[in-house]
């Protein structure tokens, strides 16, 4: 790390205030300069609002297990996970270490449990001391994160969360993780409004720190935590930069003091300067300082002492505390601080301090370099780096300081290819309704294509899940107003489907290789390819300015059929490339060559050496027709006579004739006379018929001349409906009679459908392959199909409908990798809005509203099933119990099952063990055990 900057960025902050649940409202409370604190019920006490809600079932607690823990564990816990969230990470894709650094305040949340010990029957004084002990806070975030890095709980008392920033710091400077969050909560259920600490707390219910009248400070609840990399990585890594932590320090003032709780203003200045040192920064340079400042007499001058002793005379910089906007929050304190200095460089301006009027007459500003002030200070970006440092002071003596800096200026960002995929997921519909809801009134000037990799990237994808296309602000806001849910319910393949010619035409793909360089690439090599051949470029014939010639070109069958399969074998790579490999191919006629190259039967030379033969020799027959007829085999086969073939079978009432012209026109006039609505196909070749008969010796000669392989890929035939065997696969007589016989792609749909559940993916222009499968009747309702390229006719551009087909294969549970999507762009995380938990209140002064036992409500068919649900639910707080629920996945663990296994052994007299469970989770399982029988 000798090359590296000793300097951490801010990368993510998440935190709980009182009179406001979030950053945003914190920031606009500090920008209005008014305080945020609760006078209706007592004295003035800042309230966090819902700190007793939890949502116990996104950590996968069970509820009564939920009550057990402390609330500050619960909502650091929800406050990790939004830090992490507003980083733009997923703790389970991260590829680094993340450690956990924080502490808490002493609420006697233990004692509390122990005066309500009757709700918690076989509840442990151990399980008592790990739901409501300091020591767990930390461990706890790690365990239901699976995060790996240290988990360090600190203990300072009101410096306790900055010291926690500086621990964490240390930590990354060294190596130990690569991503740390760092903070620290005070949080009381219910708040005690009674208790009130003589000679601290402002008698008048207002903290006017370094004010003439201030009396003393506000106690209040609160949480905060950053998320903090090494500075070289976080640019490195494409990361939001809030600002930059140049260093800190920590000491404590030792026993140079008149008392254990009295200030001291050499230990304080100490910390002050260290930092500076550490930082490599002049006093000078710094232009504010979030200071302790509590608002008491006596405290506040002797913090302005050491910060004047520290800074010395000369300069000018802004004082200020946030303790003014919403009290002291304990061992939240610091950290809050830190995040309001991060907001107002990141936002450019100094925030009043509320309730200052004129300054403590006990303070010597003249002598200093500090000025507060009360009204809101603009402060832009100059000539230097704007800088600033946070004050922390620990009762007891441990002092803090941190020293930021700006962040740097982001550089300008490439937007992307014109439409961008924005994929949203939430754990209940509900929810995924808020995320979109949250993005919509979120979403500013930031470019689309960062706000779609901080989503696809950056968020963990749950089981209900929506998406939205678009290239412009006003059309994504529009979209998120009508997300489609839809619940996956695990992860699920795709299967490539390759259609025929026909849907060929000017302009085919010009978007896609404009803006892909993997599509792009890989047409080059087939343009390339069939150049010397051909003598046309296909580019030329179809991203060409002379549409007329193109045109006629790409209606030949030497051009047509090239052009067809180079755009498919590219999109096909394409989307290999994004991580969506399939599970099974399928080509329809000119189709199955695609379906075959990537299959890995044949090399993409060879493959286009036989699709120019292909179209050569199908190019000199005699003129020819195709028919489509919407009726039966059994009843089209009759009309075909001595002339005509049945070239296709696509659906159970779709039927493709082929033959001569004159004989497939009298067929046509005939169904029509019949009122068949039949469709004649922009054709001007009979493939699959009898025409073709004088051409398949030559071919068969060309096919035997390339090297042919076993499929590495299932691959089924559209000529038998099955999967095609190594020994068809390398036989040149397949290939012959694949060309002659009938493509039976309803055959081959209904193979497939019934294969597996894998995605239905057209690979190629037009919706025809889309259509046959969405009307098969094998395929269920839910069964997911989707193009990925327009038909000529629709006016939806070509980069909507693949990202549109991007978002629905994600969408239906198919894996996609969001960095290939974006290679070879920089892109950047921006910070959103994070998960809107869906929480109920969990707390112990309220009566119980859970049934003593849920026998009435259990769905059960045995005596010892009845009881071993109503023992889950007893023990797991839960109304409801089904026999195929799973112990572990309602939220038990090692410790609950034990108290399961105390109240089956009371109740059933039954011989279990905690093992039994891990055996046996679920209900009924666990009652075949209990009477003897294999679980």
């Amino acid at each position: 790390m000798t090359d590296e900057t000793p300097y951490l960025a801010v990368v993510g902050m998440a935190g709980r205030f009182p009179g406001t649940p979030d950053l945003a409202g914190f920031w606009a409370a500090l920008v209005e300069g008014v305080d945020t604190l609760t006078r209706d019920h007592g004295p003035a006490h800042g309230l966090v609002v819902d700190g007793d809600k939890f949502d116990a079932g996104f950590f996968g607690y069970a509820p009564s297990e939920a009550l057990l823990i402390d609330p500050q564990h619960r909502v650091f816990l929800q406050c990790a996970w939004e830090a992490l969230e507003h980083s733009g990470y997923d703790p389970a894709t991260y590829p680094g270490v993340i450690g956990v650094y924080g502490g808490s305040g002493d609420t006697g949340y233990a004692e509390t449990l122990r005066q309500h010990r009757s709700r918690f029957p076989d509840v442990s004084e151990l399980q008592f001391r790990i739901a409501a002990g300091v020591d767990f806070l930390t461990s706890r975030v790690s365990y239901k994160l699976g995060l790996t890095g240290p988990a360090v709980t600190v203990q300072t008392a009101c410096s306790t969360s900055l010291v926690a920033v500086h621990t964490a710091a240390q930590a990354l400077l060294a190596g130990e993780c690569d991503l740390a969050l760092a903070g620290g909560i005070t949080l009381h259920v219910p708040f005690p409004v009674d208790e009130v600490e003589d000679g601290i707390i402002s008698p008048d219910g207002y903290c006017r720190a370094f004010d003439a009248d201030a009396r003393g400070t506000i106690a209040s609840d609160g949480a905060g935590i950053v998320a903090l990399k090494r500075l070289d990585d976080a640019l490195a890594d494409g990361d939001h930069v809030h600002a930059v932590v140049l260093g800190s320090a920590v000491n404590n003032d030792g026993g140079g003091k008149v008392g254990f709780t009295a200030p001291s203003v050499d230990g304080q200045a100490a910390a002050i300067r260290a930092a500076h040192l550490v930082s490599g920064v002049e006093a000078a340079s710094i232009g504010y300082v979030e200071a302790h400042g509590t608002g008491t007499p006596v405290g506040d001058p002797i913090e302005v002492r050491a910060l004047t002793k520290a800074f010395g005379r000369g300069g000018s910089c802004v004082l200020g505390s946030v303790k003014a906007t919403i009290g002291h929050t304990d061992a939240a304190a610091g950290v809050i601080g830190l995040i309001k200095t991060v907001l107002a460089l990141e936002n450019e301006l100094i925030p009043a301090t509320a309730h200052y009027r004129a300054p403590n007459p006990l303070i010597d500003f003249a002598a200093s370099p500090f000025e507060v002030r009360g009204t809101a200070t603009p402060w832009p970006r100059g000539p230097e780096p704007r800088r600033a440092g946070v004050n922390s002071l620990g009762i007891g003596g441990t002092n803090a300081h941190v020293v930021l800096e700006e962040a740097p200026v982001r550089p300008a960002v490439d937007p992307g290819r014109p439409y961008q995929v924005f994929p949203l997921s939430a754990r209940s519909s509900t929810a995924l309704t808020s995320v979109a809801r949250r993005l919509a009134d979120h979403l500013g000037d930031e470019p689309l294509a960062d706000v779609a990799w901080t989503l696809q990237a950056g968020r963990r994808a749950f089981a209900h899940r929506g998406f939205v296309v678009g290239g412009d602000r006003d059309e994504v806001v529009r979209a998120l107003g009508k997300v489609t849910a839809k619940v996956v319910d695990g992860e699920r393949r795709a299967a490539f489907l390759f259609p025929g010619q026909g849907g060929q035409h000017v302009g085919m793909a010009r978007e896609l290789y404009a803006h892909e360089p993997v599509f792009r690439a890989e047409f080059d090599r087939c343009a390339d390819l069939v150049l010397p051949e051909l003598g046309v470029d296909l580019r030329t014939a179809l991203f060409g300015l002379d549409t007329e010639a193109g045109a006629a070109r790409l209606s030949t069958m030497d051009v047509g059929q090239p052009a067809v399969f180079s755009v498919e074998y590219a999109l096909a790579r394409l989307w290999m490339s994004w991580g969506v490999t399939p599970s099974v191919v399928a080509g329809h006629s000119l189709g199955a060559y695609a379906a075959a190259t990537i299959a890995g039967v044949l090399s993409v030379p060879d493959a286009v050496a036989l699709v120019l033969e292909r179209g050569r020799l199908l190019g000199s027959l005699p003129d020819g027709a195709m028919l489509a007829i919407p009726l039966p085999e059994n009843e089209v086969t009759p009309l075909l006579g001595t002339e005509l073939s049945l070239a296709a079978l696509n659906g159970p009432r779709q039927c493709v004739v082929a033959g001569p012209v004159s004989a497939v026109d009298d067929l046509r006039r005939r169904l029509v006379e019949d009122g068949v609505e039949v469709r004649l196909l922009r054709i001007s070749t009979a493939a699959h018929s009898s025409l073709v008969e004088p051409v398949l010796n030559g071919y068969e000669r060309r096919v035997a001349g390339v090297r042919l392989h076993a499929p590495e890929i299932p691959w089924i035939s559209d000529r038998t409906g099955t999967f095609v065997t190594a020994e068809e696969a390398t036989d040149p007589a397949f290939w012959s009679a694949h060309l002659r016989e009938t493509v039976r792609f309803a055959d081959t749909l209904d193979t497939l459908l019934r294969h597996d559940d894998s995605a239905l993916v057209e690979i190629g222009p037009g919706r025809t392959l889309t259509g046959l499968a969405r009307q098969h009747p094998a395929r269920s309702a839910d069964r997911t199909v989707v193009p990925t390229m327009p038909h000529p006719a629709d006016e939806t551009s070509g980069p909507h409908v693949l990202m549109t087909a991007v978002g629905t294969l994600w969408q239906a549970g198919v894996a996609v990798d969001w960095e290939a999507v974006h290679e070879g762009e920089r892109r950047y995380r921006t910070p959103l809005p994070t998960y809107p938990f869906e929480g109920r209140r969990f707390r112990l002064d309220l009566p119980d509203d859970e049934p003593d036992a849920v026998e009435d409500v259990v769905t059960s068919t045995t005596p010892t099933e009845a009881a071993v649900a109503a023992a889950f639910g007893t023990i797991l707080g839960l109304r409801e119990v089904d026999v195929d629920d799973d112990f572990f996945d309602l939220g038990g663990d090692s410790l609950l099952a034990a108290r399961i296994v105390a109240l089956l052994r009371r109740d059933l007299g039954a011989e279990v063990v905690v093992r039994s469970l891990f055996r046996a989770p679920t209900v009924a399982a666990l009652a075949r055990l209990i009477d003897g029988e294999e679980p």
